[in-house]
């Protein structure tokens, strides 16, 4: 499923060449190139509303770029100098972003994904601009350990990024991933999450075509996001794809059924390590 990592970055192509770009993805062309969906996709065979909301897909991918890029700007000029990327798929974030000297960023991935962005990188002669480290790895194996090995420091401040990834994990997937993250966050570090939106999954998989990303969602948003990661040690805030997307020059007007994006949007900064959490509130 890491395929649709390349469909990602097919997107982030098109945008790059907007002239109001809210960014420039250097090297998502060339990933969409060597994935075989450039210079276009191959479309499902569905019908007008289908093709809508692949659209909406699309857009919710170009905001949530623009806002995890912000949440990392600011992290940074906080002082964190950790960054780790979990299911990393073709992000270029190590390569397209300024960092500040001394940032480590770590993606973690399985090792196909892994291999395949190795060699167009290669191909592209790419240099990050930061210490770039890959770490080959499972999400459902001891990944903790597989990220101190490649030398992740518990005890410093980290900014984790999950994108585009807790929509395709079950509730207690979901659960287990946070609980592991808050274990090696140290106070000052900061979490940026993107969940599906309430009701998505009745809204775009109910008709899905079979084996499109989403006929694979099985997660939302909790009714309580703000409570449900105080849980989990964190402070939140809980923003919508519509509000985002209007901060940013993009204002989108009432959707029709299915037509708006899986869009919720989280930032969350950790102010000390939780001895214990609560029950996740209203998660579905």
């Amino acid at each position: 499923m890491w395929a649709t990592a390349v469909g990602v970055a097919r997107v982030r192509a098109l945008e790059t060449e907007r002239v109001n770009a809210l960014f420039r993805d250097p090297l998502a062309r060339a990933f969409a190139v060597a994935g075989g969906l450039w210079p276009s996709s191959p479309a499902p065979a569905d019908d007008e509303a289908g093709r809508r909301r692949r659209t909406a897909v699309a857009f919710s991918i170009v905001i949530r770029t623009k806002f995890l890029d912000d949440l990392l700007r600011q992290a940074s000029a906080s002082g964190v100098r950790q960054v780790v990327l979990l299911g990393a798929g073709m992000d270029s974030r190590a390569f397209r972003m300024d960092w500040p000297e001394g940032t480590r960023l770590f993606e973690i991935d399985t090792a196909a994904p892994l291999d395949f962005k190795a060699s167009v990188l290669r191909q592209e002669r790419a240099v990050a601009r930061c210490e770039r480290i890959t770490v080959a790895t499972d999400l459902r194996a001891d990944w903790p350990a597989a990220l101190a090995a490649a030398g992740h420091d518990p005890a410093a401040p980290t900014a984790w990024i999950a994108e585009g990834l807790l929509i395709y994990l079950p509730e207690d997937a979901v659960e287990a991933l946070l609980t592991r993250i808050g274990a090696r966050s140290a106070a000052g570090s900061r979490m940026g999450l993107t969940l599906g939106s309430r009701g998505v999954i009745e809204r775009f998989g109910a008709d899905a075509v079979p084996g499109s990303a989403a006929s694979l969602w099985v997660s939302e948003m909790p009714e309580d996001p703000v409570g449900w990661l105080a849980g989990h040690g964190w402070e939140a805030e809980s923003h919508t794809l519509r509000e985002r997307a209007a901060a940013y020059g993009r204002p989108i007007g009432t959707p029709a059924r299915g037509e708006e994006g899986p869009g919720g949007l989280i930032s969350a900064v950790r102010k000390q390590r939780a001895t214990s959490r609560r029950p996740s509130p209203g998660h579905p």
